[in-house]
């Protein structure tokens, strides 16, 4: 199983969103936490599962926020590029592949 990595964005943006759940709702900042670790394990265990969103980035909808876990296999590898908010700025994200 490959190990899976986050862009320093993609952690920052993580953290944020956490905030500003848990600022809202106590216990809803972990909530989005435990959902962005269920879909990091759904995605180790069967990295290809999940579609293509251009030619080499795939995406995870969360199961409880409107979040996307954008990420990209690589051979030693899978690195979370993105956790972005489904109704914000699509394809932001995209400068942090190369």
């Amino acid at each position: 199983m490959k190990r899976v990595t986050f862009h320093e964005d993609a952690d920052a943006e993580l953290i944020e969103a956490a905030r500003y759940y848990e600022a809202r709702t106590p216990s809803l900042g972990l909530a989005l936490l435990l959902d962005i670790e269920d879909a990091v394990e759904q995605i180790q265990a069967n990295p290809k599962a999940f579609p293509l969103v251009g030619t080499e980035v795939r995406h995870k909808l969360l199961r409880r926020f409107p979040y996307s876990v954008m990420y990209a296999i690589e051979p030693d590898r899978i690195r979370v590029v993105a956790v972005a908010h489904q109704r914000r700025r699509p394809s932001y994200w995209l400068h942090r592949l190369t």
